[in-house]
């Protein structure tokens, strides 16, 4: 009887030889090295003629395998074209950082790893690691000794994850368990906010069943920081959500005044901290993070003031119970571990890439210190811009508290124009935003590679984009 042939062994052969030869990974690595070469002179943003030539990607899906040096070539002669030049130091958009050298590195080893996150059985790595930067994160931090993190996509993930926790939490306090009885009939949890909490807290909410209307929205102050004295009577139903780093302004509420009020009525009160709550490790700012310690949970993004590469969200809480009851899960092929962490407990996904390895090496390499030192230059840097453009004449519309600046002209189409002309330039990238309705320019210093060169050549930016108004 002949054997059937194995339609599968021509393509594998041919990967298995790709796999021994290395030249694929020599010819990626050759041209990732140019793309980290020409980080000071590639353009911040693409070209719109740029921008057209990816139309070149949309082509028929062949039917015979391509070559794979050819696609690596197409993805660096075409494709870098498209890209924004996040690692420079001269992008000041979306709060959004460049990476470490350490951190890119780390991706690249453990990309190769291909490691699975969810159990301690399916990577006793990454499991190993999350325990490990649990520990860090507390103390640089300061939070309490029971916080458990959970590693997740990003910010967005991170307040996801909590507020599921939290309202299981909450439910629970009143009797109610929403694992098995589910949300119809359950008693109200109180949604306590100011008007200036970010997009993702109400995306989130409305995930998890809660819509706009059952926000009891309260006052902010002209930093967008809460009013305290307009929070309500607090109880044991009550979610209370705070920010540490308003998107727009950079401002910080008020931790230790609401978390003793909460704590007292047995309130949640959760921190959204993406990019902000990261000063809690810089000596100079810490006192911006005062009273944090008192939160029932935090979110953090390790790609924004940390400088991870993407993929790096963090979630914080001190209540392990309620956490995982609220992102448990179960199966008869789940293979939880006896006396080891298993990272899915703490996280929504199952599947989940072990992403904790750049931020395990971004904390080890920098240190305690090399935090704070990182953290502290976008201040400096962001005040620095701010003074500069005040002398030019240009107005600083908050208080530079940590790194944003927002930047306002006579009228906002003026604001609009100059937006558009310093993004066209090629040279830097900010955002735009709205602010006590006015039209503003928002600067966002987040990469460890903006020095104050870069400052002073964005400041010259704006100066020759109002000569052309």
């Amino acid at each position: 009887m002949r054997k059937k042939k194995d339609s599968n062994n021509s393509i594998q052969n041919k990967m298995l030889s790709e796999l021994k030869s290395k030249d694929l990974f020599e010819v990626a690595k050759n041209y990732a090295f140019q793309y980290l070469d020409e980080t000071e002179t590639r353009d911040v943003y693409p070209s719109q003629e740029n921008i057209q030539k990816l139309q070149d990607f949309n082509e028929i899906l062949p039917d015979e395998s391509s070559k794979p040096e050819d696609i690596i070539k197409q993805l660096h002669t075409l494709g870098t074209l498209g890209t924004v030049n996040h690692t420079g130091g001269n992008y000041f958009g979306f709060i959004i950082g460049s990476a470490t050298p350490v951190s890119l590195a780390t991706k690249w080893l453990t990309d190769v790893w291909d490691q699975c996150g969810g159990l301690f059985v399916s990577s006793p790595i990454n499991a190993s690691l999350e325990l490990v930067c649990e520990k860090w994160l507390k103390e640089i931090l300061n939070l309490p000794k029971n916080t458990v993190a959970g590693f997740v996509s990003g910010g967005s993930m991170a307040n996801f994850s909590a507020l599921a926790a939290a309202r299981f939490h909450i439910l629970k306090q009143q009797g109610w368990n929403v694992n098995k009885k589910g949300l119809s009939g359950a008693p109200k949890i109180r949604l306590i906010t100011h008007n200036q909490i970010h997009a993702s807290i109400k995306k989130n909410l409305v995930l998890l069943g809660f819509g706009d209307e059952c926000i009891e929205y309260i006052s902010s102050d002209d930093e967008g920081r809460i009013v305290v004295e307009e929070l309500p009577i607090l109880d044991n139903s009550c979610i209370i959500f705070l920010q540490a780093g308003n998107a727009n302004s950079g401002s910080f509420d008020n931790f230790e005044t609401v978390c003793e009020m909460a704590n007292k009525a047995k309130s949640w009160v959760h921190i959204d901290g993406a990019f902000g709550l990261w000063v809690a490790a810089s000596k100079s700012l810490s006192y911006l993070t005062k009273g944090i310690e008192k939160a029932d949970s935090w979110a953090l993004d390790a790609h924004k003031t940390l400088n991870v590469p993407y993929d790096s969200g963090i979630v914080l809480c001190k209540h392990a119970t309620s956490m995982a009851n609220a992102l448990q899960a179960s199966g008869d092929y789940i293979i939880y571990s006896d006396t080891k962490r298993d990272p899915m407990l703490y996280t929504p996904e199952m599947s989940k890439r072990s992403r904790v390895f750049e931020l395990w090496a971004t904390l080890k390499y920098l240190g305690k210190n090399g935090i704070d030192t990182m953290v502290t230059s976008f201040h400096e840097r962001a005040v620095q811009l701010a003074e500069g453009l005040n002398k030019e004449g240009f107005e600083i519309l908050n208080e530079v508290v940590f790194n944003q600046v927002l930047v306002g002209l006579e009228t906002d189409e003026k604001t609009t124009k100059m937006l558009s002309s310093i993004q066209n330039s090629g040279k830097a990238w900010l955002g735009g935003s709205l602010w006590k309705g006015r039209t503003v320019i928002r600067v966002s210093v987040s990469s460890w590679r903006t020095s104050y060169k870069d400052i002073v050549n964005t400041i010259e930016l704006f100066k020759e984009a109002k000569k052309d108004l």
